[in-house]
């Protein structure tokens, strides 16, 4: 994502680096790449700006503290410091422990030593030192205040983009016929987060009852759910062969491997976007998403999608039962989720970005300048 917006970046005339794990020492094992990011961060930035001028960092949320709370302040060049939101790691946490409580996720012991807590610590943290804080969702833009004190003239609303190859596709008809094939696609990885565990047994039982009617599961593949047949188990066996499992594939095949399907879901107990939801609109898939923070700023309701009460199986079914069932309406609502996609351009998104930027640089700089006193 950072990358495509880069790109942009570049494109309109400005210079762009990147900083990542790739560049922590290679002998550093995962936990400790994640532990120490932010510490590597803070000596990167430090190095850079002491050899030139840097205007703007723009980094996760949780990648800065170090530099806000400790380098900054000795500093003579201090860049503008955005935090960006890739979904509110709070939000999803409670949402976790919710899960934990309805007993379809287990707590484990390692949780609490890291990302049920410090973790927390220094996004909340990241957050209310930036100079200027980009969030997904509106949900996460009212937590961020009211129960992280972030400042709301310091917060802007943004969102992620889509490829331009994924936008001005052709739209393909719906099938009008009530024994004409309807094609049902989940694009996530198959972990309880993405609601699998009420979205497949909904799924199930539509494929019992509508014999007309196919799923396709796109990206499934993740260290919880690395095998392909832990999926078609949870199907019964008379309807697994229009079951269809593609654990991994490039990004840019999805049009492809959407192609002739009319149905997206995304059951999901948290998101903190949806860029899987926004790539399927545009490729003329009709949504069914539950109320989450991400989904709920992009569609509306009977606009162009469905939006079901997150944990709800039954929910799930009758509004997949629904667009099978009422081919105008299934119609309707993929005609103006498409419509709604093609808003989603990295091109757009960049220019709406660097506008923030500039704010925030002119905020900055006036605050940096002398005060005048009246005698």
């Amino acid at each position: 994502m950072i990358w495509n917006l880069g790109q942009e970046y570049q494109k309109l005339g400005h210079q762009v680096q990147y900083y990542s794990f790739d560049d922590l020492p290679k002998w550093l094992p995962g936990l400790a790449k994640t532990v120490l990011f932010p510490e590597f961060v803070a000596h990167h930035i430090w190095s850079l700006s002491n050899k030139h001028a840097v205007d703007v960092v723009d980094a996760s949320t949780g990648d800065t503290w170090a530099w806000a709370r400790i380098l900054q302040r000795f500093g003579e060049r201090r860049p503008v410091l955005v935090a960006r939101d890739h979904g509110l790691r709070h939000i999803e946490h409670l949402e976790f422990l919710e899960d934990v409580k309805c007993g379809n996720r287990s707590l484990s012991w390692k949780y609490p030593l890291y990302r049920g807590s410090f973790k927390l610590w220094e996004e909340a943290n990241s957050l209310r030192t930036a100079d200027l804080v980009l969030l997904l969702s509106h949900r996460a833009a009212d937590y961020a205040v009211d129960s992280l004190g972030v400042r709301s003239e310091q917060m802007r609303m943004i969102a992620n983009g889509i490829p331009e190859a994924f936008l001005n596709l052709p739209f393909e008809p719906t099938p009008i016929a009530d024994d004409e094939t309807i094609r049902i696609a989940q694009v996530s990885t198959y972990i309880p987060r993405k609601g699998v565990r009420y979205g497949s047994p909904a799924l199930n039982r539509i494929l019992v009852r509508y014999p007309q009617a196919q799923v396709s599961f796109l990206g499934t593949e993740c260290r919880e759910c690395p095998d392909p047949n832990a999926i078609y188990a949870d199907f019964d066996p008379g309807v697994r062969d229009r079951v269809t499992v593609i654990p991994r594939y490039k990004h840019e095949t999805l049009p492809t491997l959407l192609k002739g399907h009319q149905i997206k879901i995304l059951p999901s107990t948290s998101e903190g976007f949806g860029m899987a939801l926004v790539e399927a609109m545009a490729c003329g898939l009709a949504p069914v998403t539950t109320a989450t923070p991400g989904p709920m700023t992009i569609v509306r309701d009977g606009q162009d999608a469905i939006v079901v009460p997150p944990r709800d199986s039954e929910a799930i079914e009758k509004a997949v039962e629904r667009l099978i069932c009422d081919r105008a309406y299934l119609d309707q609502l993929r005609h103006n989720a498409y419509a709604t996609a093609q808003k989603y351009s990295w091109t757009r998104i960049a220019h709406n970005t660097l506008a923030f930027y500039e704010d925030a640089l002119q905020r900055k700089k006036q605050n940096r300048q002398p005060h005048s006193h009246t005698a």
